[in-house]
């Protein structure tokens, strides 16, 4: 919405010479040309250069900063443009704010349009923003639930590292405290070891005094069998055969002569006697 028809008709009104107005109508047009051909920066320019102030002039140009994309300087002039419009007034501030991502004042001027009078596009803009906050403060909240649940998480993930922490501690201790008891141990030997180790030492000595005893028999069992023993006189049937014939023949030869040759005995079996053989 623009207002250059009202402005032509202010300058008419307004213009106290006619050099004055003629002038101000050449610079009103060529603002307006700026304006349609979008170089807001001329528009904006020549309309501040007219001599005289209007709620019409500072309307148009806080158009010509909404187009150039100066939301700020556009609502300092749409502030300025008060005695226009209400409604449309309302409506083009209520533009500006949105821009500017001030929802709610953005809502505030759309919805004080619309008391002032009805209007789709001030309906239809009313409701955009409100989708828009909406969809922001559900932004907003799964934002800061994903921060609240990062936060969880590294809470927790400090007492983990805490409670890890703790475990590492205490098998250091633990290891410490085995290696004090293991140069301890190396320092003391254990009196049960100790005890051990004198009935091992006993035991020991008992066997070896054990096993000189058993020598010393040994050695006394040797001197006694190195001397022969008596032997009972075994003899076989022959030699009580021969042992018996030789007391016949003693005998014999007693009563007889004594023959000139001895009797040879033979050790085995006695033969028969070759004929014409005599013994003497």
């Amino acid at each position: 919405m623009n207002s250059w028809k009202n402005i032509w008709m202010v300058y008419i009104l307004t213009a106290t010479s006619l050099y004055a107005g003629i002038t101000d109508f050449k610079t009103i047009e060529k603002a307006k040309e700026a304006y349609d051909s979008q170089d807001y920066e001329k528009s904006v320019k020549l309309l501040k250069s007219l001599g005289t102030t209007s709620p019409q002039k500072e309307y148009d140009v806080g158009n010509a900063y909404y187009k150039n994309k100066n939301y700020d300087k556009a609502l300092e002039s749409y502030e300025k443009a008060k005695g226009i419009d209400e409604a449309t007034r309302l409506h083009n501030m209520g533009n500006s704010y949105f821009q500017n991502k001030a929802l709610d004042k953005a809502i505030e001027m759309y919805e004080k349009a619309l008391v002032l009078k009805e209007d789709e596009d001030t309906k239809f803009n009313l409701e955009l923003v409100k989708k828009q906050k909406q969809q922001e403060e559900q932004k907003k909240k799964e934002k800061e639930q994903k921060e609240n649940n990062k936060k969880d998480e590294q809470k927790e993930q400090k007492k983990q590292d805490k409670e890890n922490k703790n475990k590492e501690d205490k098998k250091e201790k633990q290891k410490e405290q085995n290696k004090d008891k293991k140069k301890d141990s190396d320092k003391k030997p254990n009196k049960d070891k100790k005890k051990k180790d004198d009935k091992k030492k006993e035991g020991d000595k008992d066997k070896n005094d054990a096993k000189q005893k058993d020598q010393s028999k040994e050695k006394q069992g040797d001197k006694s069998s190195s001397k022969p023993e008596k032997q009972p006189n075994k003899m076989s049937e022959k030699e009580k055969l021969n042992k018996q014939e030789l007391k016949r023949l003693m005998k014999k030869m007693q009563k007889e002569k004594t023959p000139t040759m001895m009797y040879q005995m033979d050790q085995g079996n006695k033969g028969p006697r070759e004929e014409g053989i005599n013994p003497w």
